[in-house]
């Protein structure tokens, strides 16, 4: 595995691969690697002849009074894991590198990031989008793959990806959760042993919410009940459960077949995300 560091230096590599016929799959990530992203790493690892992994925690995408100082940045741990799956380049680029003093274009997706979590994280989905399609422009892959705990930003990333006509597959990958059913993220180190226990109820109502929905219960019933069971989640707070189409993410209706059902709670003051498909 090499580690790049260099914007240009990448790029020049991924031209090198596209003109021996090398398909290059990309795993964009923040670092504080675990099972879900391993999960990634593996799809594109079997899909691909060359493997990219980006590890950049993206500060245009957090907001004033989120966790962007502290977010965990184990990266020799994290280097050794990419060394231990099969990736061939493992890119660390830096602020500098990526966003000169007079930085000034981004990227927006509009509609798909103003709803559900663009309420409460107004810039997140435009820095998301931004330094996605950066990498997208440095590594020029033909697979990237994603996450669907993070649904929403999986959806603007496809949304994107149409509207910038990149040629680029994007991939979603299943959720991959703790045993207790807890969806795993790099926040949950920030998280007690008791409160990983509180925040676990969060998958048990989705898919009792599933379930009712399949069985006929009316959707918007379904999402009331739901709610009120997350927020008698130990030291929670409940900022939406929502009911969205799964392919446009538009509001519900009663005639709606494919529905994803998507919560944000905190959990001892940990914002945490979830989902069901139903």
């Amino acid at each position: 595995m090499k580690i790049i560091k260099n914007p240009l230096q990448i790029q020049k590599i991924s031209i090198e691969l596209m003109k021996k016929n090398k398909s290059i799959g990309l795993v964009p990530t923040m670092g504080a690697l675990h099972l879900g992203h391993i999960s990634l790493i593996k799809k594109s690892v079997s899909q691909n002849d060359i493997t990219v992994v980006s590890i950049y925690v993206n500060p245009i995408q957090f907001g004033p009074n989120e966790d962007y100082k502290r977010y965990p940045r184990p990266i020799k741990d994290d280097i050794e894991i990419c060394k231990k799956n099969g990736v061939d380049y493992l890119f660390l680029p830096t602020n500098e590198t990526l966003y000169d003093n007079d930085f000034s274009t981004y990227v927006t997706v509009d509609k798909l990031s103003n709803m559900m979590c663009g309420v409460t994280r107004p810039i997140h989905f435009r820095g998301v989008a931004t330094i996605v399609s950066k990498l997208f422009n440095m590594i020029l892959p033909d697979r990237a793959y994603f996450g669907l705990k993070d649904y929403q930003q999986y959806t603007v990333i496809k949304q994107m990806v149409k509207d910038l006509n990149f040629k680029i597959k994007v991939i979603g990958c299943p959720i991959v959760r703790e045993k207790n059913g807890l969806a795993m993220s790099s926040r949950n180190t920030y998280l007690s042993q008791e409160a990983k226990e509180n925040a676990s109820n969060i998958h048990k109502i989705l898919v009792n919410a599933k379930k009712s929905f399949n069985s006929g219960k009316n959707i918007f019933s379904v999402i009331k009940e739901a709610g009120i069971l997350l927020s008698k989640i130990e030291n929670s707070e409940v900022d939406y459960i929502e009911a969205r189409d799964s392919n446009t993410l538009q509001p519900v209706q009663t005639t709606s077949k494919k529905v994803v059902i998507a919560v944000a709670v905190k959990v001892q003051n940990i914002r945490l995300i979830d989902n069901i498909l139903c």
